[in-house]
């Protein structure tokens, strides 16, 4: 099976303020988190370096071919970095660059990268005021990832956006933010065009409380493939937060071990959609190494 994940973070390091409070890289995977330090990397990444090659050894042991790579606010902005990531491994990673005004996306694009992602959901603007930036987009076909908050008036705002841009592909993420009132509605945005995705980055996290095996995340996934069909719907980690709490591994097979889903939807959600909707070429195959605990 192809398994493609649509959502994770790399960066150099973390040194950015958002809303006043700090964000900082220490060390042992711990970060200060909005002033307080958080276990933000598995301990094992000692010198806060959250990077393309240890992503890629998790990738290959968990046999993931590509991955796509947006950007937060929370982690500064990595385009310098993720311009040198995109140039060493563009067969395996699609790297988002991040960009406010419509000549920081010019330079995103001239320098590489193939899409933008936007943390909708932490910005005090609304949408359309990216629109230049949305059109340009749309002309150089490039991907726009869209995390939205659970503001009514913010899925109104990216209906117009999808309205204004229909040959934009549009990929909707942390699956629209599935445990809270605006789900739905976020995931039926994926009806407002044909080139409208849901990926889902961060389920584990929103399911943190249930815990693995994500009974509730597999009903949730179920749920919006009746919404809005199973092609439209995409596997994403939200590397490399998550994997404080589970393996990356583990991130997926609660969907590829399910038995409430059928084997041509695990196919789709896990990685053809994904194959499909961002153009992965040239993917390796990974066999399977069993651990020497086997």
């Amino acid at each position: 099976m192809t398994i493609i994940d649509a959502h994770t973070h790399l960066w150099k390091k973390q040194d950015t303020w958002v809303d006043g409070k700090r964000i900082l890289s220490l060390k042992n995977g711990r970060s200060i988190f909005m002033d307080e330090e958080v276990q933000m990397l598995p301990p094992w990444l000692i010198d806060g370096v959250n990077s393309a090659e240890v992503m890629l050894s998790n990738m290959d042991y968990a046999q993931v071919g590509g991955a796509v790579v947006v950007q937060e606010l929370i982690d500064g902005n990595q385009n310098e970095y993720l311009t040198e990531v995109q140039r060493a491994y563009p067969d395996r990673l699609f790297c988002m660059g991040m960009a406010w005004t419509l000549d920081e996306a010019k330079a995103v694009h001239e320098a590489g990268m193939m899409g933008i992602a936007f943390p909708g959901h932490r910005m005090k603007e609304p949408l359309h005021s990216l629109m230049p930036i949305f059109k340009y987009m749309e002309e150089q076909g490039m991907v726009l990832s869209m995390c939205l908050g659970d503001d009514e008036k913010q899925i109104a705002e990216m209906k117009e956006v999808i309205q204004e841009c229909p040959q934009l592909k549009v990929a909707i993420g942390h699956f629209g933010m599935v445990t809270t009132p605006s789900f739905k509605s976020q995931v039926m945005l994926a009806r407002e065009g044909d080139n409208v995705m849901v990926e889902s980055g961060g389920i584990t996290w929103l399911y943190n409380a249930e815990f693995y095996p994500y009974p509730s995340a597999i009903r949730s996934i179920r749920e919006a493939a009746e919404w809005v069909g199973m092609d439209r719907l995409m596997w994403g980690s939200d590397y490399p937060r998550t994997i404080t709490a589970i393996t990356y591994r583990m991130s997926y097979d609660f969907v590829s071990k399910s038995a409430e889903l059928s084997e041509a939807d695990k196919a789709l959600f896990l990685g053809q959609n994904a194959l499909r909707f961002y153009g992965f070429k040239n993917l390796p195959e990974l066999p399977y190494i069993k651990n020497m605990s086997e």
